[in-house]
C-alpha cells in the first residue's frame, strides 16, 4: 500500500485520500477475488471476464422471491409475464462475460426450480402419479416417484421429473434460455 501510494503521489502527481485508502487495505486482493460492476476475472493463463459469484447469488435470491409469489399461478403466464423480463435484462447486462458456464448452470437451476413448483402444486401422491404418467413416465417409475416421500427439491432434480419436463417443455411454455440468449447476443 505504501509503495502504491508513493507511486500515485510521486509519479502520477495525484492526491491519495488516506482516510478512504486506510479502509480499503482489507479490500486489496487479486483481480479474480474482487468484483467491479458485477463482473470479475478468471484465474487462468488467459484472463477472461466472468460474472461475479455475488451477482449470481443476488440473481438467485431475486428469482426465489419471484417464485414465492408465483406458486399458485399458471406456470406459463408466470414465466412469460414475470420471469422472462428479468432473465432477458440480466443476460443482456452480463453479455460481456467471456465465459458461458454461468448461463448453463443458471438455466439448469431455473428449470429445476420450476419443476419444484410443479411438484408442490400437485400436492397429493395420487395426483403426482397421474400427472407423471400423463407426461409419459412409465407406470412403475411413476408409482415409486409419487410415493417416495422425499422433498420437492430432491424430486425436482430427479430423473423422473427431468424426463417428464425436459428443456423442450420449458421452451414450449416460453421460458427464455439464458445460454441461447447469450449466444444470440454474441
Amino acid at each position: 500500500m505504501a509503495s502504491i501510494t508513493r507511486f500515485i503521489e510521486g509519479k502520477l502527481k495525484l492526491k491519495v485520500n488516506r482516510e478512504k485508502s486506510g479502509r480499503a487495505k482489507l479490500a486489496m486482493a487479486r483481480p479474480w477475488e474482487r468484483k467491479f460492476l458485477g463482473y470479475s476475472f478468471s484465474n487462468e493463463r488467459r484472463t477472461r471476464i466472468r460474472v461475479a459469484a455475488t451477482s449470481i447469488d443476488r440473481f438467485k435470491d431475486k428469482v426465489k422471491a419471484l417464485l414465492r409469489d408465483g406458486r399458485g399461478r399458471n406456470l406459463g403466464r408466470f414465466v412469460n409475464e414475470t420471469l422472462n423480463p428479468l432473465i432477458r435484462g440480466w443476460i443482456q447486462y452480463y453479455s460481456l462475460a467471456e465465459t458461458k458456464l454461468f448461463a448453463e448452470v443458471l438455466d439448469g437451476w431455473l428449470r429445476r426450480k420450476l419443476r419444484c413448483i410443479l411438484w408442490r402444486q400437485w400436492k397429493r401422491p395420487w395426483t403426482r402419479l397421474k400427472r407423471l404418467m400423463g407426461r409419459g413416465v412409465p407406470e412403475e417409475t411413476a408409482v415409486r416417484s409419487a410415493f417416495n416421500q422425499r422433498g420437492s427439491w430432491w424430486n425436482s432434480g430427479a430423473q423422473h421429473m427431468s424426463f417428464a419436463f425436459p428443456k423442450k417443455y420449458f421452451d414450449s411454455v416460453g421460458l427464455v434460455s439464458m445460454i441461447d440468449r447469450l449466444c444470440l447476443i454474441r
